[in-house]
C-alpha cells in the first residue's frame, strides 16, 4: 500500500510540475529575452558610441615608433651533443 501511495505521489508532482511549467515558462522565457535584448542594446550603444567617435578623428596621423633596443645575436647557441647509434 505505502508503495503505491509514493507512485501516486511522484505522479501527482511529476504534473503538477509540468503544469506549472506550462504556465510559467513563457513569463521566465519572456523575461529572460528582455533582459538579453537589453544587454545586447547597451552593448551595441557603447559600439557604437565608439565607432563615431572613430569617425570624428578621420585623417589623424599616428606614428608608432619602433623600439630602439635590438637583440644581440650570439653565435654560440648552446652545446654540441654527439650521438652514436647503440645496436
Amino acid at each position: 500500500m505505502a508503495f503505491l501511495k509514493t507512485i501516486l505521489v511522484i505522479l501527482l508532482i511529476y504534473y503538477l510540475i509540468k503544469i506549472l511549467a506550462k504556465m510559467f515558462a513563457p513569463k521566465i522565457f519572456g523575461y529572460a529575452a528582455r533582459k538579453t535584448e537589453q544587454h545586447f542594446k547597451e552593448k551595441f550603444g557603447e559600439f557604437a558610441q565608439r565607432q563615431n567617435q572613430q569617425e570624428e578623428r578621420v585623417g589623424e596621423v599616428i606614428i608608432d615608433k619602433k623600439p630602439s633596443h635590438k637583440k644581440s645575436s650570439s653565435n654560440q647557441v648552446g652545446d654540441y651533443i654527439d650521438f652514436e647509434e647503440v645496436d
